[in-house]
Order: structure tokens, then C-alpha cells, then sequence
């Protein structure tokens, strides 16, 4: 079994509610995952950081982080889609990388890892500066039109999880 297929096999299981095999599951995987997220091949760091999210491997956030500053835009785009599934439950998941995800959504030279990073904030907290940025890329006409879209949506949902006053 690869990598790849221990990460979907995690995914079901976490999805089954299967916790104790899950456990099991990172247990076996544990050395690879870190092993292959140190790889000097970007596409088994992607893996890796993919896996994390399908692990449900909230302990190895720092990891994660990691992958949110790689230099390969594939490997970003992992971290980040791992990031997004293991902040569905957990916004202090987004909130304690914020910071970075704006950074990313501001200045990323991908588009698709840009949109990501937009996807991710949707989880965190309703924080003003965030719908600042969102609604400030949703209004700026260079920016690419599936962004600002994406943006203007999560700009939204962002205020109408704020609290009322």
C-alpha cells in the first residue's frame, strides 16, 4: 500500500467513525508521512501534506504549516486542502495560521493556491480584517474572476457568521 492509498483508507475510516482503526492506521504510517514530507521530490511532499488532512492528523500541524510555506505550488495546494478538511471541526485549525493564509490569498503567485487559502479562511473565525481582504480582492478587477467570486462568497458567509450587535 502506498502512501496514497494509507491516506484514502484514513479518509474512509475517519469518515466511518472508526477511530480506534484510524489511530491504528497513523500509527503504522506515522514514519513514512514525516519521511516523505522532508522529500526532496515535491510531488511525495504533496502527498504527504495531503495525507495529513485525510489522517485527521491534527497533532502534526506544524507539519502542515510547513507545507503552507513550500516552495512547490502543488505542495501548497495540499497543505492547504488538508488544512480546509481538518478545519471543518476545528477553527483554531485556520485561526492559529491566519496570518499566513492571508499572505497567501494576497500574494501567491498560483491561482489555485490562492482560492484555497480563501476556502480555508471560510472555517476560521468572522474576523474583520480578513472580510476586509476577501471583499478588497472580490473588488479588484485584476485579479482572476474564479478568486474574486470565491472571495465575494466567503466575504459573506464570513458575515453572517459575525456576531449580531
Amino acid at each position: 500500500m502506498t502512501l496514497a492509498e494509507a491516506g484514502a483508507r484514513a479518509d474512509e475510516l475517519a469518515l466511518g467513525g472508526s477511530e480506534r482503526e484510524l489511530a491504528d492506521l497513523r500509527a503504522k504510517w506515522a514514519e513514512e508521512l514525516e519521511s516523505a514530507a522532508r522529500s526532496a521530490d515535491f510531488r511525495e511532499r504533496a502527498v504527504a501534506y495531503r495525507a495529513l488532512g485525510q489522517f485527521r492528523w491534527r497533532a502534526k500541524e506544524e507539519l502542515l504549516r510547513r507545507g503552507l510555506d513550500d516552495e512547490s505550488p502543488a505542495c501548497r495546494g495540499s497543505a492547504l486542502i488538508s488544512l480546509e478538511l481538518l478545519s471543518r471541526d476545528h477553527p483554531s485549525s485556520v485561526n492559529g495560521v491566519r496570518p499566513l493564509l492571508h499572505m497567501i490569498l494576497n500574494a501567491d503567485g498560483n491561482a489555485a493556491v490562492r482560492r484555497l487559502a480563501a476556502l480555508c479562511l471560510r472555517n476560521g473565525s468572522p474576523q474583520r480584517e480578513t472580510i476586509v481582504l476577501l471583499e478588497g480582492i472580490a473588488g479588484d478587477d485584476e485579479a482572476e474572476s474564479q478568486l474574486r467570486q470565491a472571495a465575494a462568497k466567503i466575504a459573506l458567509e464570513l458575515k453572517r457568521k459575525q456576531p449580531k450587535k
